[in-house]
């Protein structure tokens, strides 16, 4: 009895309140966190125009851009000047009021806001060239300056220009299958690509006084409309690359007579732009199978290099069904040409270079051509442009419809490492295989940059082994290609990282810290992943072809992808998808505790109190085995390592019963091994179990295995031999994080410094 009535009833209410409290806390509950729940939830739904398959639906569409341009090029000034007339058809439902530009040159104009995009500070080492480009240098002035925009009848439309986009005001909505044709005339300054690492761009030879043309981006055009994002408006800041429409390109350029040109799409005048000899080669080149025709060769570029020709030369190229256009042009250039059957249609494989590129542009540039086009077919579909060509750029590394800029320079001398060598391999294989992703399968590069960079990186992973095959002598000793991405292993080191800089794969490249990593090397490597270990090879190359022939010539969402792989497969990846692409978990699983037992028909402690627990008289228990393992007090080692039933004359006898011979039948050893997962990712659990006969036998167990504890599973091995081992993820295919609890017994993983020391020390 309280002697406070007041102070009774206060805690009388804080009683009740605190009881309510508590109740309401165990009735809250919480959401599905299992890693297994399907992607309803960060997905967008299925619609007429992307169905729940992952393929286009009912009523998809795209709109269709088509470009006549005519190009002039003052290579004293380096400067580029273009008038277009673009033909528009609305495909779409929607009526469009204006439509949307990109001009990407924008990004180089002064006072740009994507020159200042970034944090700037003072770094504690600097090159010298560095400090110039920073403290001293004039910033370079480009940008379009537009001149005019007109209709088809030659009146001034009105536009708008938003940093590196122009919106044109159309005179009345554009209604849904209506064509509207414009025109317009620009030109800017072009830069020096070599320094800032522009994507376009010359680079200037200063001994012979000399530039080679890498040109793109170098037209006002088109940014996508379509039902996902009405108009693709997200500007161009120089990670997030381009989202374009499909449309044919009619491009007249012009250079000085003595320049030789590659570009998008087929020559359509070459007899008025090369030599009778040029000319003869060019034609020999069409059926030229087994190795490259020399239409221009070494001597005749480098005897073109002193004399710039006041003369010009208008090229005309015609390109059908692509979404971009780019050209590569200059006196250096020596051009080569090989012939390559792809299904049933003959594709150029080209290669255009100054001498500066040799002797290893010579030796392997059209063979990474030739062997892209060839293994890059084969997982997807057949390559259907009429040609590939391989640009020699100094620090390039990108990609238009049938051309693309790529690195590698020897030393002067002309020697070079492995390094070079295979650095300039890899980058010729991935930029041809861009012409598959994105330029066919048409991504959403602005948002999604693993789309392209990462799918791209696959492929190129599986090409570059081919091309060990197919060039042995090009790998020398090596068993095989060394390719620097798309093997688990090699990632470890990124996933591993400090989180503070570590973004999922589903994020804008704008917004990552490292997007080599994140865009290109853990899509591709997840991908490889998910073929040689989860899906294996079969379902996933069925899946994967699937998705290259839904969405040629469209434009994919990740969702198309990611429903595409499942709906061609049979095999459910949600919590792939999401640990892998939605979130920056790890992959760490290991062995946590290995136990061998037998059976004794009489119970240790633990097994005394759960019986004592369940209401059993221990005196008069019915028939009963009971384990014994080795954290018991009652464990005897001989019962254990003779005959795991030794000790229970009940279960022999049972056995008698059943027809076994209890000496022969049952297994002689019995252990219990205790698999955890402290890592975030769940992943097929894949192990090695070494005996003491010296035999290893080798398991797969389903991903699923986690379904029901996130955090460890237990497994019984039974064997007429003696468990002295276990090791998890033994060949390194699921890229664990940590190798420390890879084992039983445990061994010891050297440190990450302890690697270092060695590596140095080789």
């Amino acid at each position: 009895m309280y002697k406070n009535e007041k102070l009774y009833k206060i805690n009388l209410i804080l009683l009740v309140l605190i009881s309510f409290y508590l109740g309401a806390q165990v009735k809250q509950g919480h959401t599905n966190k299992n890693k297994f729940r399907q992607l309803y939830d960060q997905f967008s739904d299925p619609n007429k125009y992307h169905n729940a398959a992952g393929a286009p639906g009912v009523e998809y569409y795209q709109q269709k851009v088509d470009y006549v341009m005519d190009i002039e090029l003052d290579d004293k000034n380096s400067k580029l000047y273009g008038e277009e007339r673009i033909t528009y058809t609305n495909n779409s439902p929607d009526y469009l009021p204006y439509l949307w530009l990109q001009l990407d040159q924008n990004i180089r104009k002064k006072g740009s806001p994507a020159l200042e995009k970034n944090g700037d500070g003072s770094s504690v080492t600097q090159r010298p060239s560095s400090f110039v480009s920073s403290y001293l240098n004039e910033p370079f002035d480009g940008g379009f300056n537009i001149e005019w925009v007109l209709d088809a009848q030659q009146k001034p439309l009105s536009f708008k220009i938003n940093q590196t986009m122009m919106r044109v005001d159309l005179p009345k909505p554009l209604a849904p299958n209506e064509v509207f044709v414009f025109n317009i005339k620009w030109w800017y300054n072009i830069n020096n690509h070599v320094e800032g690492r522009g994507r376009s761009g010359y680079e200037l030879f200063n001994e012979d006084g000399n530039k080679a043309y890498v040109i793109a981006q170098f037209f006002p055009r088109l940014c996508v409309y379509n039902d996902v994002e009405g108009w693709q408006n997200y500007q161009f800041w120089g990670n997030g690359e381009f989202a374009l429409e499909f449309g044919d390109y009619e491009v007249n350029i012009t250079v000085p007579s003595d320049h030789i040109m590659e570009a998008t799409g087929s020559l359509q005048n070459p007899k008025e732009v090369l030599s009778r000899e040029q000319y003869r080669r060019f034609q020999a080149s069409e059926s030229s199978y087994e190795k490259p025709v020399v239409i221009i060769n070494q001597d005749e570029a480098t005897a073109k290099e002193s004399f710039f020709s006041k003369k010009k030369s208008t090229w005309k190229f015609f390109a059908k069904n692509v979404r971009d256009f780019g050209f590569a042009t200059s006196r250096k250039f020596i051009w080569e040409r090989q012939a390559v059957q792809i299904g049933l249609q003959k594709v150029m494989a080209i290669s255009i270079y100054p001498k500066e590129g040799n002797p290893l542009w010579q030796e392997y540039s059209t063979k990474a051509v030739v062997q892209t086009l060839k293994t890059y077919s084969k997982f997807t579909f057949d390559y259907p442009y009429p040609k590939a060509v391989s640009v020699h750029a100094k620090n390039q590394g990108m990609e238009y419809p049938m051309i693309c800029w790529n690195y590698g320079r020897p030393d002067e001398d002309g020697t070079y490492s492995d390094r070079t060598k295979f650095g300039m391999i890899s980058v010729i294989i991935h930029e041809i295989g861009h012409n598959y992703f994105p330029m066919i399968v048409n991504s959403d590069e602005r948002q999604w940059g693993w789309m392209d960079e990462g799918l791209d990186t696959f492929l190129q992973y599986l090409t570059e082994q081919d091309f060990g095959i197919s060039n042995p002598k090009s790998i020398g000793n090596l068993e095989k290609y060394p390719s620097r991405r798309g093997d688990p292993k090699k990632i470890v080191s990124y996933m591993a990282g400090n989180q503070d800089f570590i973004s999922p794969v589903m994020s804008n490249p704008e917004n990552v810290f490292q997007l080599g990593p994140n865009a290109y090397a853990k899509p591709a490597t997840a991908l490889n992943i998910l073929r040689e270990t989860v899906m294996g090879r079969d379902a996933f190359d069925h899946a994967f072809k699937t998705y290259a022939k839904r969405w040629m010539f469209k434009h994919p969402t990740p969702e198309d992808f990611f429903r595409t792989m499942e709906d061609a497969s049979a095999i459910d990846l949600d919590w792939f998808w999401r640990g892998w692409f939605y979130s920056t978990n790890v992959v760490d699983i290991g062995v946590k505790n290995v136990k061998r037992y037998y059976f004794s028909d009489m119970p240790d402690l633990k097994a005394e109190e759960r019986l004592e627990s369940f209401g059993y008289d221990l005196e008069n228990l019915p028939d009963m085995v009971f384990k014994i393992d080795e954290d018991s007090e009652s464990f005897d080692l001989n019962l254990a390592t003779d005959t795991s039933i030794k000790g229970s004359e009940i279960l022999k006898e049972y056995l008698r019963e059943e027809g076994f011979n209890p000496d022969v039948a049952p297994p002689k050893y019995f252990y219990e091994v205790e698999f955890e997962k402290p890592g975030g990712l769940v992943m097929p659990l894949i192990v090695e179990y070494s005996y003491a006969d010296g035999t290893t036998e080798r398991v797969k167990y389903p991903v699923q295995l986690w379904r029901k504890n996130d955090a460890s599973v237990k497994k019984i091995i039974t064997s007429d031999k003696e468990l002295i081992g276990v090791t998890v993820d033994p060949d390194l295919q699921t890229a664990d994080v940590n190798l420390d609890n890879n084992n039983w017994p445990k061994q010891e993983v050297p440190s990450d410094f302890e690697k270092f020391k060695e590596k140095i020390k080789g």
